[in-house]
């Protein structure tokens, strides 16, 4: 081989490898904007069922002592802060933040007791706007759950992806702050989902 070959020959790794460089740095970047587009739908979606639950507090159909209850929790939700509407705010955040996630694991703990019995749904779903509401609630509820397991997995996807050893090695992430995963109780009550 010649000199000339050889520099060609090194003009083409050279060249291959900054394409892969740049193809990972591009895909880091896709999956840190898609953990905060999922972070903003994951806040959105329990914003609503928040509401749903003030809805179904203040609607007189659960006894008092229920209806404080789920009103107390549900307000603590909707009262830790403001919600996340722009993906650099998303993406700065560590999930939901303690507070917010165990405001959220409380307020499905106070359903959970208030809707626990089937009997319950059932009698409140026999009632003109009772049907209404709990469908309400249940359905947002269930895209609450979906939105979660929805950003869990991108920000698993994420955290994949950062720890292979050329992206750290090159730091592809830049300054972006590693994507943390959102833990929280929510799980429905039994007769709620029917």
């Amino acid at each position: 081989m010649t000199w000339s070959e050889i520099v060609l020959v090194a003009i083409a790794a050279v060249a291959v490898v900054l394409w892969l460089v740049w193809v990972s740095a591009s895909r880091l970047d896709r999956l840190h904007r898609k953990v905060a587009a999922s972070r903003i739908a994951l806040d959105s979606q329990l914003v609503r069922r928040s509401s749903a639950a003030v809805d179904l507090a203040a609607s007189g159909m659960l006894d008092p002592a229920s209806s404080v209850l789920v009103a107390d929790a549900a307000f603590a939700v909707l009262d830790d802060g403001t919600p996340v509407t722009s993906p650099d705010e998303a993406l700065a955040m560590v999930g939901l933040g303690a507070g917010r996630e165990s405001a959220e694991s409380d307020l499905s703990a106070t359903l959970r007791s208030a809707l626990g019995d089937p009997d319950v749904v059932t009698a409140l779903r026999e009632r003109p706007p009772g049907d209404e509401l709990v469908a309400g609630l249940a359905a947002a509820w269930y895209r609450a759950q979906l939105a979660r397991r929805f950003h869990n997995e991108a920000v698993a996807q994420a955290q994949r992806v950062r720890r292979h050893w050329y992206v750290r090695w090159l730091h592809l992430a830049g300054r972006a702050p590693t994507p943390h995963t959102v833990e929280l109780d929510d799980q429905m009550p039994a007769g709620l989902g029917a």
